[in-house]
């Protein structure tokens, strides 16, 4: 049940990312499309595309680490024997949780020291609602490690088939 809400909201995020990126580049073209075409650059384009950009970005890390589609070494994890592997999974998972921790609990800080300030060249875009990127994303990934770490530590122990992320092969 909870699984299936997890990857509904994982959904979401995605059309979301999807919708980001649309945005990012309709505003570049435009953008492109002002300054070369028209000779008249628009003077928010390039802030709005940075904050997009940085949207995109953390949105993109909530689905990729849903996916587990982060780039990491596994090459000995993957030689060890199926319980020391799930020690090493779960120890990993806590680090990666302590991480998630640290971008929720200052993205919130970051948030409200804010306040009322507003962007450069978009006076009516308050930084605050940029910056809630930061404890938004944060929160998410809390969630799914929360769900991956339940998983490891209540599900048995099974062997792995294949590489659940890039190894850096060009082949795959």
């Amino acid at each position: 049940m909870i699984g299936r809400l997890l990857a509904r909201l994982i959904t979401l995020v995605e059309w979301w990312a999807v919708f980001l990126l649309a945005g990012l580049a309709v505003i570049v073209c435009l953008g492109v499309f002002f300054r070369y075409v028209l000779n008249d650059s628009l003077v928010w384009y390039d802030e709005f595309a940075s904050y997009t950009l940085v949207w995109l970005t953390f949105y993109g890390a909530v689905v990729a680490q849903y996916h587990q589609r982060h780039i990491n070494f596994d090459l000995l994890v993957e030689k060890l024997a199926p319980p020391a592997r799930r020690v090493a999974d779960v120890v990993t998972e806590l680090a990666v949780l302590g991480f998630q921790f640290v971008l929720f609990y200052y993205g919130w800080i970051l948030m409200e020291r804010m306040g009322d300030e507003t962007t450069i060249s978009l006076p009516w875009i308050k930084v605050t609602w940029v910056t809630s990127v930061l404890p938004v994303t944060g929160a998410l990934m809390l969630i799914v490690s929360l769900w991956r770490l339940i998983g490891l530590l209540t599900h048995p122990i099974k062997s792995r088939g294949g590489h659940a992320t890039w190894s850096g092969s060009s082949s795959e």
